[in-house]
């Protein structure tokens, strides 16, 4: 009797246990839930305040405290923002400087990566290496260089200027050539039985195949070079020429700092990039997935 006994104990005992290790299981989940959410609010509070000051009156930003909703609401310093500066033709120069460098990167990095991938010459090992060897050095390394180049050329204050040193992107490249490895030989060996060149591989085939890769390389080429400060801000000292980027740092007035205004125009120069973000957000993450995979 005692033997049955304990045989119908062992389960209740073991089923204890793991009602024991659920309850710390679920007891950790929440605690991390609680702890992301923390982080989550602390990451987000400036860009809430950023925003809330937009909506102030001057003199309510100044007075002292913390107040986290506007007592007046008013729209005066995006209308400054917009009537006062020229926000629109700075909109345009990154528009036009932004889609320029997208276009010329994801075409030179695809024919580029086709070439390394599936093309056999003198130098392909050592130019493949270069372009590894390439994330050891951070761009703003060469900032020096580019300048004096971009000055010798008489680029600066124009697109071109702008433009031309932001086309060095590696990580496109590389990308590019292990989505190309990943293709089966016998679709080259197919189409170049049937008269195909190379160009013809690579926009009616390869490319055709790997559209999602290209859309979503195009769409954080283009953030990053919308978001691009450093080498704007060095190449263009005309207001005629600056990128929204730049040319936020230029709305001040006579009476000192105004921060409900320039905060209005970091607002809207930050907009046109948190739309895109919105909009194509499975994109972006698969793109940057794809970065971290190469980098890391």
């Amino acid at each position: 009797m005692s033997v049955e006994s304990s045989r119908i104990k062992l389960p209740t005992v073991g089923a204890e246990g793991r009602h024991r290790k659920l309850r710390a299981f679920d007891i950790a989940g929440l605690l991390l839930t609680l702890a992301t959410f923390a982080f989550a609010i602390i990451w987000a509070f400036p860009l809430y305040w950023a925003a809330v000051t937009t909506l102030k009156p001057e003199y309510e930003v100044v007075q002292p405290g913390v107040r986290l909703w506007p007592e007046t609401f008013t729209l005066e310093a995006y209308t400054y923002v917009l009537l006062n500066t020229k926000i629109g033709l700075w909109y345009l120069n990154s528009l036009v400087t932004s889609a320029a460098v997208t276009i010329i990167v994801i075409f030179t990095a695809a024919t580029c990566g086709y070439a390394i991938s599936q093309l056999r010459f003198p130098g392909r090992r050592l130019l493949y290496l270069t372009i590894m060897a390439s994330f050891m050095v951070p761009i703003q390394a060469l900032i020096v260089t580019h300048f004096v180049l971009m000055s010798n050329f008489g680029t600066l204050n124009t697109w071109l200027g702008i433009i031309l040193p932001q086309l060095i992107v590696p990580v496109v490249v590389i990308v590019y050539k292990q989505f190309f490895d990943s293709i089966p030989r016998d679709f080259r060996e197919a189409a170049i039985m049937d008269g195909a060149n190379d160009f013809q591989l690579l926009f009616k085939i390869y490319l055709p195949m790997n559209w999602g890769v290209t859309t979503a390389l195009a769409i954080i080429t283009f953030i990053g070079a919308w978001n691009a400060f450093l080498w704007p801000f060095l190449a263009q000292s005309s207001e005629e020429t600056m990128n929204i980027t730049v040319g936020v740092t230029q709305v001040h007035s006579a009476f000192g700092v105004q921060y409900a205004r320039e905060l209005a125009g970091a607002v809207l120069a930050g907009l046109p990039v948190a739309l895109a973000y919105l909009i194509f957000q499975r994109r972006v993450t698969q793109a940057i997935t794809l970065s971290a995979g190469i980098k890391g």
